[in-house]
Order: C-alpha cells, then sequence, then structure tokens
C-alpha cells in the first residue's frame, strides 16, 4: 500500500549543493532542521468509502463486560491511518495557515477523504524524534570522509541532545551492522561513532538493506511514545549515494518504511558529489541511485548534499 498526499499551491524546496568547507556538518544542520525545526505538521487521516467500510468487521472501542477484569488488554479498532506532512514553499520556508481543502490524499492511486485535519503549534514543544544513523562504510568512503563525518556526527549529537530523541547507529558496506542499539545518551553516541570502521575490502554498498534493517529496528525496539506524544520516526543515511550489491528491491523498502510511518533522510558525500563537474549545469545536483529510486521523496524525508 502507498499513500501519497499532494498539497494544492505549495513547491518543496529542492536539494540544495553545499560547499566543500562545509562538509557534512551543514548538511545535517539540514536534516536536524526538517526533523525538529521545520512547518507546524498538518496531522491528516484516512477514511474508507462508505461502500468499503460496510465490508469491514465492526469496529470495537470499548471491552465487552467480560474483558474488564484486571490484567485484561483493551483493543481498539480502526481504518484511520494518520499521514505527517510538512510544506515550504520554494525558497524553502515554512507555508502556514494550510486548510484540509489545500490538500488530496491518495491510496494505490485512488483519492480518499481526509477525515480529521489538525495543525500543530509551537507552543506544543518539539515531537520527539526516533531516529537510526545509518552510516556507509564501504570502501569507496575515503578516509578523510569518514574522519569528517566523525567529527560533524559528534557536533550533531550535541544539538539532538537539546531535545526529546532517542538514536541508533548502523553501517553497512557489504554488511549492515549494529553499532549502537537506541539511546538518548550523547556520551555512548559519541563513542559509537568513534567505533565506526572503514571496511576498506568492501566491493558493495548495501544501502537499501540498510534503510529496511534501520526500519525493523525502529518497529521492533524503539519506543513508540515519549512524554505522552506519538514519536518521529526516521533514518539518515549517509553515503557517497551508489548502493551496489542490495538483496531487498528499493520498492519493498519504500513500502515498509510508509507502512511503519518512518521517513528517509540522506546526505550525499563529496566522493559522488565531484561528479558534479562532468555536467553541463553545475548548480543542478547529480541525481543519485537512491535520488532515482524515491526513496526519500515517497517516504516524506529531505536529500542533502556535502
Amino acid at each position: 500500500m502507498s499513500i501519497i498526499l499532494k498539497p494544492f499551491r505549495c513547491a518543496h524546496s529542492q536539494p540544495m549543493r553545499l560547499a566543500w568547507k562545509l562538509f557534512c556538518y551543514a548538511p545535517l544542520l539540514l536534516i536536524f532542521s526538517a526533523l525538529f525545526v521545520s512547518a507546524p505538521l498538518t496531522h491528516a487521516q484516512q477514511s474508507l468509502p462508505p461502500e468499503e467500510e460496510q465490508q469491514q468487521r465492526p469496529r470495537r472501542v470499548q471491552p465487552l463486560e467480560e474483558e474488564t477484569e484486571a490484567g485484561d488488554v483493551l483493543r481498539i479498532d480502526t481504518d484511520l491511518i494518520m499521514v505527517d506532512v510538512s510544506v515550504t514553499d520554494a525558497q524553502g520556508k515554512p507555508v502556514r495557515f494550510l486548510r484540509p481543502q489545500d490538500f488530496k490524499l491518495y491510496e494505490d492511486g485512488v483519492e480518499r477523504p481526509i477525515a480529521f485535519f489538525n495543525m500543530e503549534k509551537r507552543d506544543t514543544g518539539t515531537r520527539p524524534v526516533a531516529i537510526v544513523f545509518a552510516l556507509d562504510v564501504s570502501g569507496s568512503m575515503t578516509t578523510e570522509e569518514l574522519e569528517r563525518l566523525r567529527s560533524a556526527m559528534t557536533v550533531f549529537s550535541k544539538k539532538l541532545a537539546e531535545h526529546p530523541a532517542v538514536f541508533a547507529v548502523m553501517s553497512f558496506g557489504m554488511n549492515v551492522k549494529t553499532v549502537q542499539g537506541f539511546t538518548n545518551d550523547p556520551q555512548k553516541l559519541d563513542r559509537a561513532f568513534e567505533r565506526v570502521a572503514r571496511d576498506p575490502n568492501g566491493l558493495s554498498t548495501h544501502a537499501f538493506d540498510a534503510v529496511d534493517d534501520a526500519v525493523r529496528l525502529l518497529v521492533n525496539k524503539a519506543p513508540r511514545t515519549r512524554e505522552r506524544r506519538l514519536m518521529k520516526r526516521a533514518v539518515v543515511v549517509i553515503t557517497d549515494g551508489f548502493p551496489v550489491g542490495d538483496t531487498v528491491s528499493p520498492k519493498t523498502v519504500i513500502e515498509r518504511a510508509n507502512n511503519s510511518e518512518v521517513s528517509v533522510y540522506t546526505v550525499t558525500l563529496p566522493s559522488y558529489s565531484r561528479l558534479l563537474a562532468s555536467t553541463s549545469d553545475k548548480h543542478a545536483p547529480l541525481p543519485t541511485p537512491l535520488d532515482v529510486s524515491g526513496l526519500v521523496e515517497k517516504t516524506g524525508g529531505t536529500s542533502v548534499y556535502a
């Protein structure tokens, strides 16, 4: 199942190419902004048409009398799906004062009605987030890039510590490894980044496998709520942009991410960005295989270039 929420009048900002002197940390700040301080989120929920709703089993919103004893579990069945939306204009600025009629909700190409619409206000506080950092350690990564990556991630983790969030770290090359399980301790995160080592013999870059494993880690290990609020789920992939040797297809990863309400963000490193010199338009980022797959766009994430 795929769900696409299309705003009527709003243009999303394009991925931007950043200067080498701001390598990695500046793109991570953009990801940070997208995760924590972007436009207020709109919450839309999908309802089934009447003819399909009649075919569904009756909803139960209360337990039966025999189920009210201590230790019983209250189960609520619903046909509604929550969709988080952040809207920006062509300059990347938040678009405010949106209404339900400014959006169209599609499921597998079929338009669905929006049952509920709510604009999240900033005075409600930052929404908690669970993040998996998936770091490329394949042979195509240079030693310089990896060292700069560690330094940038250390600074980035300090900023994350100021927000309600938990983090995990994975590395990928020929294999996908969990370096650090979910934690909100910046020191554990820093030590995890220090343990990340380049795989000089790695001939494969299993980026899609890494995202697939990260989605599974979020679903199985990350807390679902914090401070009585539903946590946003995100995967931040830092790579040179060349997935090779994956065992799972991009389509499958996109479906699993959307079904689990996970957004994917990517930072593409200079080893790929140098190829821009061979293009006629020096200001247009050269699309990576990750970009072409639609992984970021179709999961509601953001792509940035170092």
